[in-house]
């Protein structure tokens, strides 16, 4: 036997196994298929999956969770999306804007929950939040006070910042620029746009910060944004700029601060969402939700290294310190 076919077979036995072990037991072992970016979202979508449980619902006891994931290539994202089609899930679990609209195009009966940072109906993945049509629904992380929170926050630490670059994807659908254009010109605050749309644009979107000798940075997080995160890290702690934005993920680059969604609690109520339609509800009939939790970041040892005091009254309003 070649090994290719080994593989396959044990794959096959693997994934099969708990199916059987359910069979034994008279338990209806119900099937969700989870699709990624990349493997390492697995980590980052474990409070979906604990969400899941607290429903009742155990991998290999009474559900079967097939997870797939693009290994970070979007040119992969078509391929899998109907890979995972194939299994023939009852429902399907898409994380991220980006492979959200390869997952539709791969099927438009099997339903489907999402949890996007994009704007899902300027996007074109939705009718319209409240009522989002055809077999798609879920969450999105866009919310419009969101990026020019960051300009207020700015200014309530650092009253006497004048100039802000913000780095910006305009193919990611949201709006999160507009906001903070908005939020700037009521401060005063000279907004610099730094425009990337592909990871050779991002040099001369930092050059060009410089040149304007911007005192801070704002991130509006996209993936491809996210991918580079060290290039901004290391270009904040070289200019020993300012670093602030909506996505947490900044905070272990050096951001100063951040406010945004909780996360967890989006990925906890789309498996509220899972649960709904494996009990027969339609996707149609669930109105997209936006976040309704938010959390204010503060790093107090990052503040400290860039000469800054976080006044007493931020440092309240915070919902996690990191010293």
């Amino acid at each position: 036997m070649q090994r290719r076919q080994f593989i396959g077979l044990a794959g096959s036995a693997a994934v099969a196994w708990p199916f059987a072990a359910a069979a034994q037991q008279g338990v209806r072992l119900r099937r969700i298929g989870v699709f990624l970016f990349a493997k390492s979202d697995q980590m980052v979508i474990s409070p979906f999956i604990k969400g899941l449980e607290s429903l009742g619902y155990v991998h290999g006891k009474n559900v079967s969770i097939e997870y797939r994931d693009a290994d970070g290539k979007s040119e992969r994202f078509s391929e899998v999306a109907e890979e995972l089609v194939r299994l023939h899930p009852e429902v399907i679990y898409s994380f991220g804007g980006d492979v959200a609209s390869d997952i539709k195009k791969a099927t438009s009966t099997i339903p489907i929950v999402v949890l996007v940072s994009n704007d899902p109906v300027e996007s074109g993945l939705v009718t319209s939040l409240g009522r989002p049509g055809g077999n798609i629904t879920g969450l999105t992380q866009v919310h419009d006070t969101l990026a020019g929170k960051s300009v207020e926050l700015l200014k309530d630490v650092v009253p006497s910042v004048s100039r802000v670059a913000i780095l910006w994807n305009p193919a990611h659908a949201d709006p999160e620029f507009r906001e903070t254009q908005r939020a700037s010109r009521t401060l005063g605050v000279q907004l610099q746009s730094l425009e990337v749309r592909q990871a050779s644009d991002f040099d001369g979107a930092f050059q060009a910060a410089e040149r304007e000798k911007a005192e801070a940075l704002i991130v509006i997080g996209s993936r491809l944004i996210a991918v580079n995160r060290q290039r901004i890290e290391q270009f904040a702690t070289k200019n020993q700029i300012i670093l602030l934005g909506v996505p947490s993920w900044l905070m272990p680059m050096g951001a100063l601060m951040t406010y945004g969604p909780d996360l967890s609690d989006l990925h906890r109520r789309a498996a509220t969402y899972v649960d709904k339609i494996l009990k027969g509800a339609k996707p149609a009939d669930l109105p997209m939700q936006q976040p309704v939790t938010f959390e204010l970041i503060i790093n107090t040892s990052v503040a400290k290294r860039i000469g800054i005091t976080v006044p007493p009254t931020v440092i309240a309003r915070s919902d996690k310190i990191i010293e």
